[in-house]
């Protein structure tokens, strides 16, 4: 099935709306001129009538005197010509239209001087031919102007969206590497929005496309150095000469792989996070924390942590499941990391207003409020930090929140010491009330 062609809907359009004008301007002419010829033989027949009257000339239905064999007008003077049937009937003078047989008459009656009374006839057939031939000379100029006008109509629709296939070969002409903005000088008005917009489109491309190739670079980077501190710690395995010395150096090339698994991982939650697969549904935002907590537990009592949740009200949030899990995963895994052994990390969800609130509270170092902005940054570690990590919880997390549409943010606690995560998302007309925490 072909596409649908804007030119020629245009042309056809176009096309159609002059030909009905035309159609209905030509009968309107046609109707206008076949009247008037209509006239206009009434007033010959009152000529006529008039020029037998003042030369005192008559003629019969039998031919007899002067006709017109073209026209087929009759002149009768009574009572001096015979009277035809058709005018036995007594009529007043003017115009009449009579039958005689099977045709028609269009006759004229005049009185003349002396008790005379002339009579003009010219059947209707007659003068219909000749009306309508006279109607049709009017509207043959406008029936020869239709193809000029279809011609007309194609060149100006192809000029106009000339623009159009112009902007389309400007596109096609760009390298995808290194898109310029279309040039919108000359632009016709209407197609004005749509270039700002395919200008703002490749705006965003470029910026889009800077932040994944910076990403992939820092990703490298990333990278590159566990993979070769992995390189260096399995080639110091040949060199251990006791058991001793070999399960010393076999545990940091273990913790080197587990960091190396936990960048990839996120790597690869980001990239899913990015794509935006996922449809929405209604979350229990509620059981998703319980699991969350039974997951993050064996963590938190190795340090030591209390892992607890403080839950003020039911919480379910339209939400994709992955995005929503890593928003909260990504909170309580910095606390945990970040919070000092011996404290503890509170999970709370609460409502405020039209909102919901997911929080995460630690009693850690906290985050300079100059920091906070810069911690969403993919790998951005804090100057002097010496806790281990890749840089991209917290920015997973702020990719994830704005495919929901909510908003990651940090503060601080109440108490002045550490740090608090927030999430909020506004509830929408389809999530269900919260309930009150069983």
């Amino acid at each position: 099935m072909m596409p649908p062609s804007l030119q020629r809907k245009l042309s056809v359009s176009l096309g159609a709306a002059i030909l009905l004008a035309a159609l209905l301007a030509g009968a309107i002419s046609f109707l206008l001129a076949y009247s008037e010829a209509k006239e206009f033989q009434d007033d010959m027949l009152r000529q006529i009538a008039v020029l037998a009257d003042t030369r005192g000339q008559s003629t019969a239905l039998t031919g007899k005197g002067l006709s017109d064999t073209e026209s087929r007008v009759t002149v009768i003077r009574l009572p001096g010509d015979p009277m035809p049937d058709w005018l036995a009937q007594p009529l007043v003078p003017g115009l009449h239209t009579v039958r005689n047989g099977e045709d028609e008459l269009r006759i004229y009656i005049r009185d003349a001087a002396q008790g005379e009374r002339i009579v003009v006839a010219q059947p209707t057939d007659t003068r219909d031919e000749l009306a309508g031939n006279s109607a049709l000379r009017s509207i043959v100029p406008l029936i020869l102007l239709l193809p000029l006008a279809a011609w007309l109509i194609i060149r100006s629709v192809r000029r106009v969206l000339a623009p159009v296939a112009r902007l389309a070969t400007t596109l096609d002409a760009q390298r995808p590497d290194q898109l310029e903005p279309l040039a919108d000088q000359d632009t016709p008005t209407e197609i004005a929005p749509f270039v700002h917009a395919i200008n703002r489109l490749l705006q965003r491309v470029n910026v889009l496309t800077h932040q994944q190739r910076r990403f992939i670079a820092d990703a490298a980077h990333e990278l590159r150095s566990p993979l070769t501190a992995l390189s260096l710690q399995a080639q110091n395995l040949d060199k251990a000469q006791t058991a001793e010395e070999l399960r010393e150096r076999i545990l940091p090339l273990l913790a080197g792989i587990e960091r190396a698994q936990t960048l990839t991982e996120q790597l690869l939650n980001l990239a899913r996070i990015q794509a935006a697969s996922e449809q929405n549904q209604i979350i229990d935002v509620s059981a998703l924390a319980r699991e969350l907590i039974a997951e993050c537990l064996p963590a938190a009592e190795a340090r030591q942590i209390d892992l607890g949740l403080n839950e003020t009200a039911r919480l379910q949030l339209q939400a994709t499941p992955e995005a929503l899990r890593l928003i909260m995963k990504n909170a309580l895994d910095n606390a945990i990391k970040y919070a000092p052994a011996g404290s503890a990390v509170t999970l709370q969800l609460r409502e405020e207003a039209d909102a919901a609130i997911i929080e995460v509270i630690d009693n850690g170092p906290g985050i300079a409020a100059e920091e906070r902005e810069h911690v969403f940054a993919p790998f951005y570690r804090l100057p002097g930090s010496a806790a281990s990590g890749s840089g991209l919880g917290l920015s997973i997390a702020r990719e994830a929140a704005q495919q929901l549409g909510g908003e990651v943010s940090l503060h601080d606690t109440q108490s002045g010491h550490g740090l608090l995560f927030r999430y909020r998302q506004i509830r929408t007309a389809q999530e269900p009330d919260s309930a009150n925490p069983v």
